[in-house]
């Protein structure tokens, strides 16, 4: 099958810019996937950037960045396995540099709300002098159906190190449609789209939701940073999250992060999705069944 043809739009200066290819980092992700997806139902040239794609792309191995960037016109910059990672700021202006330096004029970064590293990320890429619009996310709702954390579910009990801190879960669905708006859309360009679900929830309310979702009981269970990071290693987390997600809990789990934005409203023109909708599809899709969990 031949590929999409390249798709142009007007830059706000009224000169054409090519949006494809569209290179989109973690392309087979939790939200890179997504992203793919929508822009390939668009007929957009679309290319996964992943260790197994061809060209590959590792985030490790900088000789495989050129490659993956030929020919590319926009990119969607996600980071692995988080931007709060140690040398993720450096690692990302370096990417972004050569981006713009091989004709990748438009960037699309996926940041997170509340991580000074990953605040500090933003800048580095900003000042690469990329046209540059910034997709600053709360944690996502699709943790509790795409992760580990399912099987937590279907277990009967989300033991995490969460107190009881509200959080304004956004559908990762919500975050793909104002990443690929942004791709392909000049009116984006310079904006900060800082997104979060409708309400705050906190994970003894999340609990109750998906409870009622699934007609069984799931109960919440506070424990330590250490129980955490032990049940990471059970679970067999990529090594690289067990070494991310200690320090999300322990720094930004604090409350900074509790009030809701109007985020998905503003870039989509629409509202942002219930935690309860999410966990009705989810249910409805079988992410929480024993056997699709054992599979």
């Amino acid at each position: 099958m031949a590929a999409p043809a390249t798709t142009e739009r007007k830059n706000v200066n009224g000169s054409p810019h090519e949006i494809g290819p569209i290179l989109v980092l973690g392309g087979t992700g939790k939200t890179g996937r997504r992203v793919v997806e929508r822009l390939r139902a668009r007929g957009i040239a679309t290319r996964v950037g992943s260790r197994f794609a061809d060209p590959p792309f590792d985030w490790e191995n900088r000789a495989t960045w050129a490659p993956a960037l030929a020919g590319v016109r926009t990119v969607y910059l996600t980071y692995y396995p988080d931007l709060a990672a140690p040398g993720a700021a450096e690692a990302t202006e370096a990417f972004a540099e050569l981006a713009v330096q091989r004709g990748a004029s438009r960037i699309v970064l996926l940041s997170a709300r509340g991580e000074p590293r990953a605040e500090s990320a933003e800048e580095a890429v900003r000042g690469t002098g990329a046209a540059l619009t910034i997709v600053r996310s709360t944690w996502f709702m699709q943790n509790f159906s795409e992760d580990y954390l399912r099987h937590d579910v279907v277990g009967g009990e989300l033991r995490l190190p969460a107190g009881d801190v509200p959080t304004p879960f956004v559908d990762a669905d919500d975050l793909a449609d104002v990443a690929v708006a942004a791709l392909i859309d000049d009116r984006h360009v310079g904006q900060l789209h800082e997104l979060t679900g409708p309400r705050s929830l906190t994970h003894r309310e999340i609990a109750a939701e998906i409870a009622a979702a699934i007609g069984r009981e799931l109960r919440y269970t506070p424990v330590t940073l250490d129980e955490y990071e032990a049940s990471l290693v059970a679970h067999g987390v990529d090594p690289g999250f067990i070494e991310v997600l200690p320090y999300l809990y322990r720094e930004v789990m604090d409350g900074r992060n509790v009030a809701t934005t109007d985020g998905v409203r503003r870039a989509l023109r629409r509202e942002a999705r219930e935690f309860a909708e999410y966990a009705r599809k989810a249910a409805a899709s079988g992410a929480w069944d024993e056997l699709a969990v054992a599979a």
